[in-house]
C-alpha cells in the first residue's frame, strides 16, 4: 500500500518540506490583466508584493482545471501510487476542492480522496504535513481522515490586516466601508476555524497586535505554530519578540501567505497558524 498526498500552492508549506515527502503542489494561477502566473513558479511571492500596490490592473486568481489534477492523480499511479489523499484550502475560501472532487470522479488509474483542510495557508500546510508523515509510515486513508480531522479541531489560524486598500480593490469591500475603515485606522483580525472565516474588528495596529497576542494566549498549551505574514518581515520580527514567553521552546517557522490570498488582503498582513494540544 502506497499513499501519495496532493495538495495546492495556498498551503504554504516550504519547499524542502515538499521535496521530503513528495508531495504534489497543484498552482494556482494568479493573472494582471492578460498575463498570468503559476503561484510559486513564474513569480517569488516577495516580487508579487513589491509589485502589488503598483500593478496596472488590480490581480485576480483562479483555480487549475480539472484536467491538471487528473494528470497529476494519473502520474502518481504510474509511479506506483496505490491511493492518493488530495487535501486543499478550505471550500468555504476557494473552488479548488470542488475542481480536485470533479477530477477524482473522472480517475480510474488510482483511488483519489478529496479532503477539504477547512483551513488556509500554514493551517492547512500543517495537516498536509502531517499526512505526508503517516503515509511514510504506511498507515491508510482512513487512518490518515481520521488523525486530519483530529487536528482541524485543534487548528486556527489568525491575522491581521495592515490596510483595507486592496480589499476595496479586489471587490470584497464596499469602497465606503473601506475609506471609512481607513480613516478611523480599522485594523480588522482574520479568523480561521474549522472551515468557518471570522472576522474581529480592532481600532490601530498596537491594539491588534495586542489581540493577536491574547487569541495566541486562549489557545492553551501550544503544539505546533507558525507566524504568517504577507512580505512583513519586520512585523514578524516584532512579533516573534512579543511572543516569546508563550512560544517558548517550540521551533516557530515563519511562511509568506501565498498571493491567490494576499491579491485580497495585500502587503503588511500578520498574524499565526496553531495547532494546540
Amino acid at each position: 500500500m502506497t499513499v501519495r498526498i496532493v495538495t495546492d500552492s495556498t498551503c504554504d508549506l516550504p519547499a524542502a518540506t515538499v521535496a521530503r515527502y513528495g508531495i504534489r503542489v497543484v498552482p494556482l494561477y494568479i493573472n494582471v490583466g492578460r498575463q498570468g502566473f503559476l503561484d510559486g513558479i513564474d513569480i517569488t511571492r516577495e516580487a508579487f508584493y513589491a509589485r502589488l500596490p503598483v500593478f496596472p490592473e488590480h490581480p485576480t486568481t483562479a483555480v487549475p482545471s480539472p484536467q491538471k489534477f487528473r494528470a497529476i492523480y494519473d502520474t502518481l499511479a504510474e509511479e506506483g501510487a496505490t491511493e492518493v489523499l488530495s487535501i486543499h484550502i478550505s471550500e468555504s475560501l476557494s473552488a479548488v476542492l470542488d475542481v480536485a472532487r470533479s477530477a477524482a470522479q473522472e480517475t480510474t488509474t488510482v483511488p483519489v480522496t478529496v479532503f477539504d483542510s477547512r483551513q488556509l495557508s500554514l493551517g492547512s500546510g500543517f495537516l498536509v504535513e502531517t499526512a505526508a508523515k503517516l503515509a511514510e509510515e504506511g498507515r491508510s486513508v482512513s487512518e490518515i481522515l481520521t488523525a486530519l480531522n483530529a487536528q482541524i479541531k485543534r487548528t486556527r489560524v489568525f491575522a491581521v490586516i495592515d490596510t483595507l486598500e486592496f480589499l476595496k480593490r479586489s471587490g470584497r469591500m464596499n469602497h465606503f466601508i473601506a475609506n471609512i475603515g481607513m480613516l478611523i485606522h480599522l485594523k480588522p483580525i482574520l479568523t480561521m476555524y474549522d472551515g468557518k472565516p471570522g472576522t474581529e474588528r480592532v481600532r490601530t495596529r498596537e491594539r491588534a497586535t495586542r489581540h493577536l497576542l491574547e487569541m495566541l494566549q486562549q489557545c492553551g498549551e501550544i503544539e505546533r505554530a507558525a507566524i504568517v505574514h504577507t512580505n512583513a518581515p519586520a512585523r514578524v520580527a516584532e512579533l516573534r519578540a512579543q511572543a516569546a514567553t508563550l512560544l517558548d521552546g517550540l521551533n516557530v517557522p515563519e511562511a509568506d501567505i501565498t498571493p491567490v490570498i494576499g491579491a485580497h488582503i495585500g502587503p503588511g498582513a500578520f498574524g499565526f497558524a496553531v495547532i494546540s494540544r
